[in-house]
């Protein structure tokens, strides 16, 4: 074992000791650091509670309550139809974790927390989705093992394991998730990459056309089509249409992973897809993709990505079960990425500044500027 591992292994044998832990715990210099530990392992444990308290906090729709004016626990137990003792034992708990704040008169309202959340939409309706991932994470280690066949996630996103045909009630149900969770999202790629550099952007899988539609929002001189399943396109044109700008926006169906992808745009963009995605089917849409770009053309990629410095929980935590539940993908490291596009014939790959990359990174490649055009 190297020098460098055999310290480590010694750190972690003597921090395990109880005689250590109450030592690090009374001597000044180490108190602060026990109890930074200490309160970090037990949000470890408490966390699944944290989440349902969340998860209640949004379903009774205290936020939007209390954001008009403060309550009293009494107004707060008869809009929600619970019982004052309970109301009073979520308004606690939604006060430890700064969802709520006390105000005067023994009445409450938004906390910090309560307030940046009520102020992304696409936030809360997320946290309404996870209770299918909950239910999914049960048995965490049965899904580990692959022991459930049809999780309830697999069930939400049935293009992920194969079902590529879907319609009605399924796509619209995903379909309006990714919409409503993506309003950060569009507005970190929109200022990190310079759009107004190209003609015509063709965003794959697309969905509802929620970014193609704030870029052309943004970039007058941009015009943009929307790629997606059949069964999404179908539910995508009315909502093109009705925009300002429709006459930059159109739709088509199509399948990026059997391709071919259409070609005629100098730009293409994939925002949080590949992540959705295992690897060979990965590489075969950004093989398709490179067949499809002229040469010079830029792919834009953006998503979360594991070993962005600040988003590791986000990334390896967060999505790394997510993933695991619906059945396919995994965030993967820039470097990753860039071994994946190499491989299929891109060139200039670089990684952009995203203001949140807690939510995003982005990385932008381009075909090489005399290679043969093969769409």
């Amino acid at each position: 074992m190297a020098l460098p591992d055999r310290l480590l292994s010694w750190r972690d044998r003597l921090v395990s000791k109880p005689g250590f832990q109450r030592f690090a715990a009374r001597f000044p210099l180490t108190r602060t650091i026990a109890e930074r530990e200490s309160r970090a392992v037990f949000d470890l444990c408490a966390g699944f509670v944290y989440s349902q308290v969340l998860a209640a906090v949004i379903e009774l729709g205290l936020l939007p309550l209390l954001a008009e004016r403060p309550h009293d626990t009494a107004e707060l137990a008869e809009a929600t139809a619970l019982e004052p003792a309970a109301m009073e034992r979520l308004l606690r708990a939604a006060q430890a974790l700064g969802l709520v704040a006390p105000r005067q008169g023994g009445r409450h309202g938004l906390g910090m927390k309560g307030a940046a959340l009520l102020g992304n939409p696409g936030a809360m309706r997320m946290i309404e989705h996870h209770r299918i991932l909950y239910r999914d994470l049960a048995d965490p280690v049965a899904l580990l093992r692959g022991d459930h066949a049809r999780t309830g996630l697999k069930a939400f996103w049935p293009y992920a394991t194969g079902d590529r045909g879907e319609t009605g009630r399924a796509v619209a149900a995903y379909s309006q998730l990714m919409a409503d969770s993506l309003s950060l999202v569009v507005e970190d790629v929109l200022d990190a990459f310079a759009f107004g550099r190209y003609r015509h952007m063709l965003d794959i899988g697309g969905g509802t056309g929620r970014f193609a539609i704030a870029v052309t929002q943004r970039v007058p001189g941009i015009t943009a089509t929307v790629l997606d399943l059949p069964g999404v396109i179908a539910q995508t044109r009315d909502r093109v249409a009705a925009e300002p700008q429709a006459g930059r926006l159109s739709v088509q169906a199509g399948d990026a992973i059997a391709g071919p992808i259409p070609g005629g745009a100098d730009l293409m963009t994939l925002i949080r897809v590949l992540h959705d995605h295992d690897d060979p089917e990965a590489l075969a849409i950004l093989r398709n993709i490179r067949a499809a770009l002229p040469p010079g053309g830029t792919l834009l990629i953006a998503e979360p990505m594991a070993g962005i410095r600040g988003a590791e929980a986000m990334a390896d935590a967060y999505f790394g079960f997510y993933l695991l539940a619906m059945g396919s993908g995994r965030a993967r490291r820039p470097e990753e990425i860039r071994l994946m596009l190499e491989t299929a014939g891109f060139v200039d790959i670089r990684p952009l500044h995203t203001r949140r990359p807690l939510l995003t990174s982005a990385i932008e490649a381009r075909v090489p500027a005399g290679a043969r055009h093969c769409a």
